[in-house]
């Protein structure tokens, strides 16, 4: 039997071995283009073989079905302008620290959000999509080449029920699965008490299957738990909360900064668009940086703890 680090492992080569993109892929993601029709510049950096084949295996490879769904994200991004937001705009919902990008990576590569229900005192709705949605994107573009996904990190220290929004959760549950798709690899709901139950019921049948078999419960007092957690990230680098011995929490102008840096580099890359575009149509799955390819870990095999029903 596989112990579970060599499992990750192998769900990892896995998916460097989908990087490959085959004739019948190539062929599928060439019919998508034609179905979707004439792109802008920005739309056509958006859409390059390695996004529209994330449309592709969301929708079991129809192509008709993806062309749809990428569609509807086109006319998404056209409409709410997610590439445009900057700090200046959602500093205010990120000042408690109730959700940021720790400045490291999991062990594959994967970009890290941390969410900490506790220190939310927003009570605007759009205000807090608008910045999961920021925050989205930042995770996209500090992904290493080749990797696609993130890894979402849940922190119920000190949680109660009026933390969190059954309406915000709903919305954020549907961007992330129909303008995001394939980029979710994991999310671990750490130390979730009795009360959330009832919550993550209500939620459950907004989610898509794939979306539930990669939420997993962990527990600090969890040997399995534990077990994961030190095969998927560096210890030093993980929040005390978590189980590792790096400061919980966020500095928050130190991280103002970060992101205002973050900012000038999406900034860069979208104003280069013209010049991308030229050559996105044909260049490889992983030459355009916001949607390198890999399926890097099947979360199925994670298994951190019971998944309620």
């Amino acid at each position: 039997m596989f112990s579970m680090s060599q499992e990750l492992k192998k769900a990892a080569s896995k998916g460097h071995e989908k990087m490959v993109t085959s004739q019948e892929e190539q062929a599928k993601i060439t019919e998508v283009r034609g179905l979707i029709g004439p792109l802008s510049d920005k739309e056509s950096v958006y859409c390059s073989d390695a996004s529209i084949s994330r449309y592709l295996r969301s929708r079991n490879w129809n192509v008709k079905k993806a062309a749809q769904m990428l569609k509807q994200s086109l006319k998404w991004r056209k409409e709410y302008k997610p590439e445009e937001i900057r700090w200046e705009e959602v500093a205010e919902e990120a000042q408690t620290g109730m959700m940021y990008k720790p400045n490291y990576h999991d062990k594959y590569g994967r970009s890290v959000l941390v969410m900490r229900p506790c220190v939310q005192k927003s009570s605007s709705t759009q205000g807090q999509i608008k910045y999961f949605v920021y925050s989205i994107e930042h995770a996209i573009l500090n992904l290493p080449p080749h990797q696609e996904q993130m890894v979402w990190l849940v922190d119920f220290q000190g949680f109660k029920l009026s933390d969190i929004s059954f309406k915000v959760a709903r919305e954020s549950a549907h961007i992330l699965q129909e303008y995001y798709p394939k980029q979710l690899g994991l999310i671990i709901l750490y130390n979730a008490p009795m009360i959330f139950q009832p919550f993550f019921s209500m939620v459950k049948p907004f989610l898509e299957t794939e979306t539930v078999n990669k939420i997993k419960f962990g527990y600090s007092n969890n040997h399995n738990t534990k077990k994961i957690m030190e095969d998927l990230f560096d210890k030093d680098n993980l929040e005390s909360a978590f189980g590792g011995n790096g400061d919980t929490g966020v500095d928050i102008n130190k991280y103002a900064e970060r992101m205002k840096e973050d900012d000038n580099k999406k900034h860069s890359f979208w104003t280069q668009a013209k010049s991308i575009s030229s050559v996105a149509q044909n260049a490889p799955s992983d030459s355009i940086r916001l949607d390198a390819v890999s399926d890097a870990s099947n979360t199925k095999k994670i298994d951190c703890s019971r998944v309620p029903n």
